[in-house]
């Protein structure tokens, strides 16, 4: 018995021997690449921590009787078994997971090494406000006094207040082009019968503004004649507050 212990323990020392020695004195020496060699390694490394696994899922199943007698005692080939359809599993809501991920963003994602990164795009780049026709500004503008001047036929010539004109007259009409979210400036107390400064543009377009006059004249206007107007809307706002208090 001794000695057949002894022998099978010199064989395995001389096979151990044999496996991590290379071959000398000019013998062939056959040896996997470095990639065949971390796959290898990688494949060692996910058997043993699955067969670590199983081990411990057997000592918690069995461990689980204490509490519940009915459970029937669980061998390690049969944890082994309950381990490896587990993370067949997993790997299969993993793998739907990826693959809805990339249905909903398709092209998003790139393979980085064992795992995926976004793909960085670049975004096409934004038009400047500045590149707006000036014959495209104007038309807009157009527009919009074409509103004003029907609500001012309807009203003795008289332009909307401030509020009247952002409710009544749709949004669309205030919006400058291509820039939805950027209104035209607007000056109430106006009246069709005085030729003023009725809405401009914004300072956004990088040139100077265009105003919409209440006579319907669309042109450039600077800033001291905006200024001006605004000097005016104040007087006549205060004349007209005077006035309704003497009444």
């Amino acid at each position: 018995m001794i000695g057949r212990c002894l022998q099978r323990g010199i064989g395995a020392v001389a096979l151990f021997g044999v496996l991590s020695r290379s071959a000398l004195a000019g013998m062939p020496n056959v040896t996997l690449t470095d990639f065949a060699r971390m796959r290898l390694d990688a494949i060692s490394f996910f058997l043993l921590v699955l067969l670590l696994c199983a081990w411990g899922v057997k000592g918690l199943w069995n461990s689980f009787r204490t509490e519940f007698p009915k459970l029937p005692r669980i061998s390690y080939r049969r944890a082994l078994l309950l381990t490896t359809l587990w993370g067949l599993l997993f790997v299969i809501v993993l793998t739907m997971i990826s693959g809805a991920r990339e249905l909903m963003t398709p092209g998003a994602w790139r393979k980085d090494g064992f795992t995926y990164a976004l793909e960085e795009k670049e975004l096409p780049p934004l038009k400047p406000p500045h590149d707006v026709a000036t014959p495209t500004r104007e038309d807009k503008l157009r527009l919009l006094g074409a509103e004003l001047l029907r609500y001012a036929i309807r009203h003795e010539g008289r332009f909307p207040s401030e509020r009247d004109a952002r409710e009544l007259i749709g949004a669309e009409f205030w919006q400058l082009p291509e820039m939805p979210a950027t209104k035209y400036l607007y000056l109430e107390n106006r009246n069709a019968e005085v030729d003023s400064l009725l809405a401009w543009e914004p300072a956004v377009f990088g040139d100077t503004p265009l105003g919409l006059f209440t006579s319907g004249e669309v042109r450039a206007v600077s800033r001291d004649e905006i200024q001006k107007a605004q000097r005016d809307d104040v007087e006549i706002t205060g004349d007209s507050r005077t006035n309704s208090d003497k009444e």
